[in-house]
């Protein structure tokens, strides 16, 4: 090493000239709230239980998503579709408990192609922060899409781009 290699300002200069050339150049941050980022449309974001457009939920509690899953995130509980509940169900069998387990869940989109009635799906939104591990876990409440015939609005735009599929 030579005496001007000891100094260190050729190397000192070179990092302040890359610094003031990140000034000019264009900003990468998005300013949140103001502005929402845009995802392509493979994103697998929070898992919804989807209903059909009479307001029936799908989900027949077949339980091939839980066994698919990798992680073992899924938990559910079957039950018996009773006289007069037709208009709440679409098959004899249902979900009674569908949970699942965020913390343990990795977005791997195996429950959504699993799942034989098109009953649950990854949205285009992502999961939510929280501060208690109770949080975490959504229940069937949490995960169910708003009923179209109550809520036709929030039913469109929960079904994202999956509205030209059905």
């Amino acid at each position: 090493m030579n005496q001007w290699e000891k100094l260190y300002l050729p190397a000192v200069l070179k990092g302040m000239f890359i610094t003031l050339s990140h000034l000019f150049k264009k900003k990468v941050t998005i300013q949140y709230p103001e502005q929402k980022r845009s995802f392509p449309k493979v994103f697998r974001g929070v898992q919804i239980l989807n209903r059909d457009e009479e307001g029936r939920e799908r989900c027949t509690a077949c339980g091939l998503c839980a066994v698919a899953c990798p992680a073992e995130a899924i938990t559910m509980e079957a039950a018996e579709r009773q006289p007069g509940e037709e208009h709440l169900y679409r098959e004899e069998k249902y979900a009674a408990k569908y949970e699942i387990n965020m913390l343990r869940c990795i977005f791997c989109g195996f429950c959504e192609e699993a799942c034989p009635k098109d009953a649950i799906y990854l949205s285009e939104t992502f999961a939510p922060s929280n501060y208690a591990r109770a949080g975490f876990i959504y229940k069937k409440e949490d995960l169910l899409i708003p009923d179209p015939k109550e809520d036709p609005e929030g039913y469109q735009k929960a079904l994202g781009h999956r509205a030209k599929k059905n």
